[in-house]
């Protein structure tokens, strides 16, 4: 016999006991996005690779080591979108909806990055992104962190904490990427592999290294912060006060760089050390100059992504339950008449009670099997069609949980009224 099919390395499975969680996510998520006034765009899954090339910067680990790229049939470099930044403004661009106008975008999906996978990071992996475009101030930064921070309360998630720095303008980063590599330079072997070769493409990513041996070279480095042009300086000190004055916590990481070039002016992550390693559960910034690096014009942009994996960990980790899926009742069907009469019966209540949670039982089965099925399906109810039922056009009603009761039977046109204030009143 074949050896079964298993899923791709870093590539998982969300089974049906699992996605209750995920789906009270999505919902809380949708619901405070919505509060602040964003409007979902879907974008495709591929995109061109000089995109992502183009945009997240071609001497990245993204774009060096860790895109799925492939040529299709008509040669065209295609990749796998390892982030949602790059699509959503290309979308914006090639739709129009940057002109004279503003935008607050929000998208959620897989992306793939080829990484060694391991807890809260893996190959396939669910972001939701926010995006804001046209609004070049520090008043939109806040709100965007002042947004993440409701969810988190929403959520429950208590042990989170918001690091923030700025990286300036280009012109300052330029200054400061020169004294970096002359400060690295000068101790070239004290750095690993990977910082060496970074020091002449991308040395801010030195700062991010999360070899521990790296600490203390990383930290005696010159400070980003001290090198600020004037009108970021002022950018980043009113976020602070919009923050302080929101009365949102924070810590300045002046090692903080984020992974993508196209960041500018504020960067910031959500960190947790209830994750082990892979402690960043929301992480973004502003990126000015990225719609003109697409090929458009000058248009102010801001956005972060959320990873969905490592925030569903961290609501199992505090018992978050989920959305609620058991049935509020389950049917038992007994006889060929009740068979028949059941569809029609369990479609008509669906009509009448939009939020009922209905499972009738299908596959055949004698009344105990049934009895049990409905029993393990966690509903608080069991609605039996048997013959007798089928000739009085009657229900039988029996509690399936304790101290509910006794078995009633009722007309048929009466258990929509019975379910809604018995069953539908404590679990919506």
């Amino acid at each position: 016999m074949a050896k079964p099919f298993q899923a791709i390395r870093g590539m998982n499975d969300i089974l049906p006991g699992e996605s209750a969680r995920w789906q009270s996510l999505e919902t809380t998520v949708r619901e405070v996005l919505a509060a602040y006034g964003y409007h979902e765009i879907r974008l495709p899954i591929l995109e061109k690779t000089e995109l992502f090339a183009r945009s997240i910067g071609e001497v990245t680990d993204i774009v060096e080591k860790e895109m799925y790229t492939f040529a299709d049939r008509n040669g065209d470099s295609l990749t796998l979108r390892p982030e949602g930044t790059a699509g959503c403004a290309r979308a914006c661009l090639e739709h129009g909806l940057l002109h004279h106008q503003t935008q607050r975008l929000w998208y959620a999906g897989p992306m793939f990055r080829y990484e060694k996978p391991q807890k809260g990071r893996y190959r396939q992996f669910h972001q939701i992104g926010v995006e804001a475009y046209g609004m070049a101030g520090p008043d939109i930064d806040a709100e965007l962190i002042c947004l993440t921070a409701r969810l988190w309360r929403r959520l429950g998630l208590r042990d989170v904490t918001l690091q923030l720095n700025s990286l300036g303008s280009s012109a300052a980063r330029v200054a400061y990427r020169e004294r970096l590599v002359a400060y690295f330079a000068a101790r070239h072997a004290e750095l690993d592999e990977d910082s060496q070769r970074r020091l002449h493409t991308n040395p801010l990513r030195i700062l991010d290294t999360k070899n521990p041996a790296m600490r203390a070279v990383v930290a005696e480095a010159p400070v980003l912060l001290d090198e600020l042009d004037a009108e970021s300086q002022a950018h980043f000190e009113e976020l602070r006060a919009l923050l302080d004055a929101a009365g949102v916590a924070y810590e300045l990481n002046p090692r903080l760089v984020r992974g993508l070039d196209y960041y500018s002016k504020t960067v910031f992550e959500w960190v947790t050390d209830t994750l082990g390693a892979q402690g960043t559960i929301c992480a973004g910034g502003r990126y000015d100059g990225l719609i003109e690096q697409l090929g458009g014009q000058t248009v102010a942009g801001v956005g972060f992504a959320m990873g969905l994996e490592r925030l569903v960990a961290m609501l199992a980790a505090v018992s978050h339950p989920g959305v609620d899926s058991q049935p509020h009742a389950y049917l038992i069907l007994v006889g060929d008449a009740a068979q028949r009469r059941g569809l029609v019966l369990a479609e008509r209540l669906r009509e009448q009670l939009p939020t009922l949670r209905l499972r009738m039982h299908c596959g055949g089965g004698g009344f105990k099997a049934q009895f049990r099925r409905a029993d393990h399906s966690g509903a608080r109810f069991a609605l039996i069609l048997g013959e007798d039922e089928v000739k009085t056009d009657a229900v039988a009603l029996k509690p399936l949980r304790d101290s509910q009761g006794e078995q009633i039977t009722l007309a048929q046109d009466q258990i929509a009224a019975h379910l809604r204030a018995a069953a539908l009143a404590e679990r919506p």
